[in-house]
Protein backbone atom coordinates (compact mmCIF):
# COMPACT_ATOMS: atom_id res chain seq x y z
CA UNK A 1 0.00 0.00 0.00
CA UNK A 2 2.61 2.43 0.87
CA UNK A 3 4.39 1.57 -2.70
CA UNK A 4 1.52 2.33 -5.06
CA UNK A 5 0.49 6.02 -2.83
CA UNK A 6 4.58 6.46 -2.87
CA UNK A 7 4.21 5.93 -6.56
CA UNK A 8 1.12 8.15 -6.91
CA UNK A 9 2.74 10.81 -4.85
CA UNK A 10 5.54 11.26 -7.10
CA UNK A 11 3.36 10.77 -10.46
CA UNK A 12 1.50 14.12 -8.61
CA UNK A 13 4.56 15.68 -8.18
CA UNK A 14 6.00 15.26 -11.79
CA UNK A 15 3.01 16.24 -13.29
CA UNK A 16 3.12 19.79 -11.20
CA UNK A 17 6.20 20.00 -11.63
CA UNK A 18 5.87 19.17 -15.24
CA UNK A 19 2.89 22.00 -15.62
CA UNK A 20 5.04 24.23 -13.40
CA UNK A 21 7.68 24.11 -15.88
CA UNK A 22 5.69 24.88 -19.02
CA UNK A 23 3.52 27.66 -17.56
CA UNK A 24 6.61 29.43 -16.58
CA UNK A 25 8.15 28.93 -20.43
CA UNK A 26 5.18 30.39 -21.51
CA UNK A 27 5.83 33.46 -19.48
CA UNK A 28 9.09 34.34 -20.91
CA UNK A 29 7.44 34.27 -24.41
CA UNK A 30 5.49 37.71 -23.51
CA UNK A 31 8.44 39.66 -24.17
CA UNK A 32 9.37 38.05 -27.59
CA UNK A 33 6.06 37.50 -29.18
CA UNK A 34 4.38 40.83 -30.00
CA UNK A 35 0.63 41.04 -31.49
CA UNK A 36 1.88 41.45 -35.00
CA UNK A 37 3.43 38.28 -35.00
CA UNK A 38 1.16 35.74 -36.09
CA UNK A 39 -1.49 38.32 -37.63
CA UNK A 40 -3.65 36.80 -40.34
CA UNK A 41 -3.57 36.89 -44.28
CA UNK A 42 -5.32 39.41 -45.41
CA UNK A 43 -6.06 39.29 -49.23
CA UNK A 44 -5.74 42.29 -51.51
CA UNK A 45 -9.14 43.67 -52.74
CA UNK A 46 -9.89 45.80 -55.58
CA UNK A 47 -13.15 46.78 -56.96
CA UNK A 48 -14.58 49.08 -59.71
CA UNK A 49 -12.86 51.09 -62.12
CA UNK A 50 -10.07 54.05 -60.90
CA UNK A 51 -10.89 57.31 -62.46
CA UNK A 52 -7.22 59.27 -61.97
CA UNK A 53 -7.99 63.65 -61.57
CA UNK A 54 -6.33 63.66 -65.18
CA UNK A 55 -9.90 61.60 -66.55
CA UNK A 56 -11.86 63.53 -64.25
CA UNK A 57 -10.91 67.10 -66.18
CA UNK A 58 -10.85 65.50 -69.38
CA UNK A 59 -14.33 65.54 -68.97
CA UNK A 60 -16.53 68.23 -70.83
CA UNK A 61 -20.02 68.91 -70.74
CA UNK A 62 -21.48 68.38 -74.49
CA UNK A 63 -19.79 65.32 -74.41
CA UNK A 64 -21.29 61.89 -76.20
CA UNK A 65 -21.30 59.13 -74.09
CA UNK A 66 -19.03 57.08 -76.27
CA UNK A 67 -16.40 60.07 -75.69
CA UNK A 68 -17.33 59.68 -71.66
CA UNK A 69 -16.96 56.12 -72.33
CA UNK A 70 -13.21 56.17 -74.05
CA UNK A 71 -12.01 58.30 -71.12
CA UNK A 72 -13.30 57.09 -68.48
CA UNK A 73 -14.13 52.93 -69.30
CA UNK A 74 -17.41 51.18 -68.89
CA UNK A 75 -19.37 52.60 -65.84
CA UNK A 76 -19.67 50.04 -62.54
CA UNK A 77 -22.95 50.69 -62.19
CA UNK A 78 -25.52 51.47 -65.30
CA UNK A 79 -29.04 51.18 -63.96
CA UNK A 80 -32.02 50.73 -66.44
CA UNK A 81 -33.94 52.94 -63.55
CA UNK A 82 -31.46 55.90 -63.96
CA UNK A 83 -30.71 55.54 -67.87
CA UNK A 84 -28.82 59.32 -67.42
CA UNK A 85 -26.38 58.61 -64.86
CA UNK A 86 -23.24 56.40 -64.57
CA UNK A 87 -21.68 55.76 -61.52
CA UNK A 88 -17.93 54.63 -61.49
CA UNK A 89 -16.99 53.37 -57.61
CA UNK A 90 -13.48 52.14 -56.97
CA UNK A 91 -12.12 50.49 -53.56
CA UNK A 92 -9.00 49.17 -52.61
CA UNK A 93 -8.11 47.35 -49.37
CA UNK A 94 -4.39 45.96 -49.03
CA UNK A 95 -2.47 44.89 -46.04
CA UNK A 96 -0.16 47.59 -44.31
CA UNK A 97 -2.01 50.33 -46.01
CA UNK A 98 -5.44 52.47 -45.52
CA UNK A 99 -8.53 51.23 -47.23
CA UNK A 100 -9.08 53.73 -50.24
CA UNK A 101 -12.35 54.91 -51.70
CA UNK A 102 -12.92 56.38 -54.79
CA UNK A 103 -16.33 57.78 -56.35
CA UNK A 104 -17.50 59.42 -59.42
CA UNK A 105 -20.98 59.76 -61.17
CA UNK A 106 -21.58 61.31 -64.90
CA UNK A 107 -24.95 62.50 -65.66
CA UNK A 108 -25.92 62.48 -69.30
CA UNK A 109 -28.97 64.70 -70.99
CA UNK A 110 -30.50 62.51 -73.86
CA UNK A 111 -27.17 61.24 -75.69
CA UNK A 112 -24.86 64.60 -74.16
CA UNK A 113 -22.54 64.90 -70.82
CA UNK A 114 -24.70 67.26 -68.36
CA UNK A 115 -23.08 67.13 -65.16
CA UNK A 116 -19.45 64.99 -63.18
CA UNK A 117 -20.03 65.05 -59.58
CA UNK A 118 -17.03 63.26 -57.64
CA UNK A 119 -14.49 62.73 -54.42
CA UNK A 120 -11.51 64.90 -54.75
CA UNK A 121 -9.44 62.37 -57.10
CA UNK A 122 -5.98 61.49 -56.83
CA UNK A 123 -3.28 61.99 -59.71
CA UNK A 124 -2.38 58.60 -61.21
CA UNK A 125 1.41 59.16 -59.58
CA UNK A 126 -0.53 59.94 -56.45
CA UNK A 127 -1.89 56.74 -56.57
CA UNK A 128 0.66 54.52 -57.65
CA UNK A 129 2.52 56.55 -54.47
CA UNK A 130 -0.26 55.55 -51.93
CA UNK A 131 -0.42 51.60 -52.98
CA UNK A 132 3.47 51.49 -51.78
CA UNK A 133 3.89 50.03 -48.27
CA UNK A 134 5.72 51.99 -45.74
CA UNK A 135 8.83 49.98 -45.22
CA UNK A 136 11.33 50.78 -42.12
CA UNK A 137 14.98 51.16 -44.00
CA UNK A 138 17.83 50.69 -41.20
CA UNK A 139 20.81 52.49 -41.74
CA UNK A 140 22.57 51.63 -44.78
CA UNK A 141 26.42 51.38 -44.89
CA UNK A 142 28.45 53.90 -46.79
CA UNK A 143 28.84 52.65 -50.79
CA UNK A 144 32.61 54.23 -51.17
CA UNK A 145 35.84 52.52 -51.46
CA UNK A 146 38.41 54.45 -50.26
CA UNK A 147 42.17 54.16 -52.25
CA UNK A 148 43.51 51.77 -49.84
CA UNK A 149 40.67 49.31 -50.59
CA UNK A 150 40.42 49.74 -54.50
CA UNK A 151 44.33 48.27 -54.00
CA UNK A 152 42.97 45.88 -52.24
CA UNK A 153 41.47 44.28 -55.58
CA UNK A 154 43.36 45.48 -57.83
CA UNK A 155 45.58 42.91 -60.11
CA UNK A 156 49.02 44.26 -59.96
CA UNK A 157 48.42 43.81 -55.67
CA UNK A 158 46.87 40.66 -55.85
CA UNK A 159 50.12 38.03 -56.96
CA UNK A 160 47.54 35.14 -56.59
CA UNK A 161 45.90 36.21 -59.93
CA UNK A 162 48.33 37.54 -62.21
CA UNK A 163 47.66 34.84 -64.94
CA UNK A 164 45.11 34.89 -67.34
CA UNK A 165 42.44 32.59 -67.00
CA UNK A 166 42.09 29.93 -69.83
CA UNK A 167 38.90 30.15 -71.86
CA UNK A 168 36.76 26.71 -71.15
CA UNK A 169 36.89 23.72 -73.09
CA UNK A 170 34.67 23.59 -76.10
CA UNK A 171 31.34 21.85 -75.41
CA UNK A 172 30.01 19.22 -77.35
CA UNK A 173 27.80 19.72 -80.10
CA UNK A 174 26.20 16.29 -79.79
CA UNK A 175 22.68 15.60 -78.11
CA UNK A 176 21.11 12.27 -77.37
CA UNK A 177 17.79 11.49 -80.30
CA UNK A 178 14.41 12.39 -79.09
CA UNK A 179 12.68 9.82 -80.33
CA UNK A 180 14.05 6.04 -79.46
CA UNK A 181 15.12 4.79 -83.00
CA UNK A 182 13.07 2.34 -85.30
CA UNK A 183 13.83 -1.11 -84.82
Amino acid sequence: MTASLTFRLSVHGLAALLLGASLAGCGGLSGSVSRDTFKPFVPEVVQGNFVSNEQRQALRPGMARAQVRDILGTPLIASLFHANRWDYAFSIQRQGVPAQNFRLTVYFKGDVLEQVDSDVLPSESDFAGRLVRPQSVGKLPPLQASEEDLKKFSPASNPTRTEMPTAPAALTRSYPPLEPAIR
